[in-house]
Formats: C-alpha cells, sequence, structure tokens
C-alpha cells in the first residue's frame, strides 16, 4: 500500500497517511462515496463545476462539525457553479442525523467508510485509525486539482478562507 509522505499529526502524534498524495496540477482521480441514502456519488457527477472537497475525520467531534457549518454557512455566498461535498469515514446514517439536526442544506455529507476510494486515491486515509485526516482540496471545471491542504494537525480546522477564495477565482 503506498503512503502519502506528506507530515500530519492527530493530537501531537505522528500519522501514516495511506494512498497518492493529491497535489495542485494533477488530475483529480474519480472516486465513488455513499451518500445520505445509501446511494453511490461520484466526482465524476460534478463535471463541469468548481467542486470544494471537505476532508473530516468525523462529524461528531467539535472541530468537524464546526467545519461542516462553516463551509454550509459560506456556501451561501458562493455561485451554483461551485459544489461543496464533506467527505468522512462516518457512516451516511451518522451524516445525515447531523445534517438533519443542525440545518446543513448546501454541503452535500458523503461516507468513504465502505471502500475507503476517496482516501486512498488523494492520500487522505489515516492507517492508525482507519478515518480521513482533515484538509480540503479545490477541482476546477475541467477536474485539475488546483488546491491542496493536509492540515498539519488533524484536530485544527481547515483555511477555509484560502478554499474559498481559490474556488471563487475559477467561476
Amino acid at each position: 500500500m503506498e503512503k502519502n509522505k506528506t507530515k500530519v499529526t492527530f493530537k501531537g502524534n505522528y500519522i501514516t497517511l495511506l494512498g497518492t498524495e493529491a497535489k495542485p496540477g494533477m488530475k483529480a482521480p474519480d472516486f465513488t462515496v455513499l451518500g445520505k441514502a445509501l446511494n453511490p456519488v461520484k466526482l465524476s457527477d460534478y463535471k463541469g463545476k468548481v467542486v470544494i472537497l471537505s476532508i473530516f475525520p468525523s462529524i461528531d467531534t467539535g472541530v468537524c462539525a464546526t467545519q461542516t457549518r462553516t463551509f454550509n454557512k459560506e456556501a451561501a455566498n458562493l455561485s451554483s457553479e461551485i459544489a461543496i461535498l464533506g467527505i468522512s469515514n462516518d457512516l451516511p446514517f451518522a451524516l445525515g442525523r447531523f445534517c438533519g439536526a443542525e440545518g446543513i442544506d448546501k454541503v452535500e455529507t458523503l461516507s468513504d467508510h465502505k471502500e475507503t476510494d476517496f482516501g486512498l486515491k488523494y492520500g487522505y486515509l489515516i492507517e492508525e485509525l482507519r478515518l480521513l485526516t482533515r484538509g480540503s482540496i479545490v477541482i476546477d471545471k475541467e477536474g485539475v486539482i488546483q488546491y491542496v491542504e493536509y492540515v498539519p494537525e488533524a484536530t485544527n480546522e481547515p483555511n477555509y478562507v484560502m478554499a474559498l477564495e481559490v474556488a471563487k477565482s475559477l467561476v
């Protein structure tokens, strides 16, 4: 199994990221994850849109909940040509419960739990925990990665401003 060489810590301890490191300029690999109704959702379903991937370990933690709420709030100010996908290894039921309780309606939350297809293709899968590390990726309308963040300490929030600025510049 390929290991991503990016240095990331979780609660101060270094973790091992599995998969291929995502980098700006590379073609975004298609992936399949599960929607809230257990339906397959692919990156290619968003062809022709700018896509922000908001990646997090678990919706049931404070920082992950804040990340999802923040991107959901910011989505109200974005063009309809920008889609925000929240991806974690949480079960689709947990994601659906959270979004229902919190009124999350602009970020589409998706589960990589079943096959870890996203985590391995983008180098976000934490070997020690089988969770995704925190970060964000912006993909342009042509399917090319324009911005990548692996948050150095996975318990910290991502750089929302950078991801949103890059996405807005691509519309």
